[in-house]
């Protein structure tokens, strides 16, 4: 029984990371879908096995220290200062941190050295008065989920220090029906949680502050609804603060995806999914790859931006459908994607009781400048919430 269940575990894990950044099943080719639904087979054939593995209690290790960034907390803290005090906000940008009201970033989870600059951008906007609650949500890069999940862990470690979870709120939440408990293997392997650790641990350090980690699994936009109903009322808490983790568009073969857009945004001339043997007909010179993919994530965040104002009906619930759309249209791999869609669950679920959110984009970069189809790159882009 033993050797199954890691069987299954070993091959789901593996299988998971071909499909973490494809949108939706809709937009998938057809061996994709072939493989998510032997996915969907294999997490319901293990989520009894895996209850067995469930750490209860004890603490979660910084798994990625040493790799993804410094383990040295001296060096830690002087990186995370230093990117923290090189924000320096344009003239014509709108942007004064820190934010009053803010609630809630949308940052990235890359390695220090790629996107721990931009993720400062994010973290420069909070104003921690008063906060003692910090929910961090994540999506699932090693373990297909069709729900999202809870730590069972008492305390996590960081190179800081250790940051202790809410163990009442996560039995909150857990009585719902909706969330499980993940086990402590894919608890310590995600990196899309830890990478915030430090930067939270770095920026509420004054503050006695608890953490509600959550796994987001591939879920579908009426579940983004729902544990966004479910969170609704957290995040109106004004004790409490919303970190989302996302990093943006993956691209190059080696993340299958090459879309492009030949002309620059707005334009009616459709995206097309570069390939060698078409190659010829754009000129990469002109109209290069890396400007397409900032046009591409542009697009996104446009459709995130949210600005309420008298002849905008719903505008978290618009922001949500149309991003649902725009993923399904062009695929782009932005992989927390349903992290996203979780927070937009709740600004919606908030708006329809009079409480409108403003969430503005204050950073975009990214990892290097895709010129060819042999490049690959890794887009990151920091973002606030804040409440009217």
């Amino acid at each position: 029984m033993t050797s199954c269940k890691f069987s299954l575990i070993h091959v789901s894990m593996n299988l998971v990371d071909f499909l973490c950044t494809s949108p939706s099943k809709s937009s998938m080719p057809p061996e994709s879908q072939m493989w998510l639904s032997l996915l969907q087979f294999l997490d319901k054939a293990t989520s009894r096995l895996l209850q067995s593995s469930v750490v209860m209690g004890g603490d979660r290790r910084a798994t990625h220290a040493d790799s993804w960034y410094t383990g040295n907390g001296n060096r830690l803290g002087q990186e995370l200062s230093g990117w923290l005090a090189a924000v320096k906000p344009t003239e014509g940008q709108e942007f004064d941190p820190p934010v009053t009201g803010c609630k809630a970033i949308i940052g990235p989870h890359a390695g220090y050295s790629y996107s721990g600059s931009a993720a400062a951008w994010g973290y420069k906007a909070i104003d921690t008065t008063g906060i003692k609650r910090v929910f961090i949500l994540g999506p699932s890069h090693h373990v297909y989920l069709a729900r999202c999940d809870v730590s069972g862990c008492d305390y996590y470690e960081t190179p800081l220090g250790k940051l202790r979870i809410d163990k009442e709120v996560s039995e909150e939440l857990l009585k719902t029906g909706k969330f499980k408990t993940m086990n402590l293997s894919a608890d310590e392997d995600e990196h899309s949680i830890e990478m915030h650790l430090p930067y939270i641990c770095h920026v509420f350090q004054d503050s006695n502050i608890t953490i509600v980690p959550i796994l987001v699994g591939a879920i579908d936009r009426a579940q983004e609804a729902d544990y966004g109903r479910i969170l609704a009322p957290y995040l109106a808490d004004p004790e409490n603060f919303f970190v989302i983790s996302s990093d943006f568009c993956h691209w190059g073969a080696r993340f299958r995806y090459t879309f492009y857009y030949p002309e620059p945004l707005p334009s009616d001339v459709a995206g097309v999914r570069l390939k060698s043997s078409g190659l010829q007909q754009y000129n990469l010179s002109q109209r290069p790859i890396y400007a397409s993919i900032s046009d591409l994530d542009h697009e996104a965040m446009d459709i995130l931006t949210i600005r309420p104002t008298p002849e905008v009906d719903a505008p978290a619930a618009q922001s949500h459908r149309k991003f649902s759309e725009y993923l399904d249209r062009t695929g782009n791999t932005i992989c927390g994607r349903h992290p996203i869609g979780v927070l937009l669950g709740a600004l919606l679920e908030l708006e329809k009781y009079g409480k409108h959110a403003k969430v503005e984009w204050v950073r975009y970069e990214q990892s290097s400048q895709c010129q060819n189809l042999r490049d690959s790159s890794v887009s990151y882009a920091s973002a606030y919430v804040s409440f009217l």
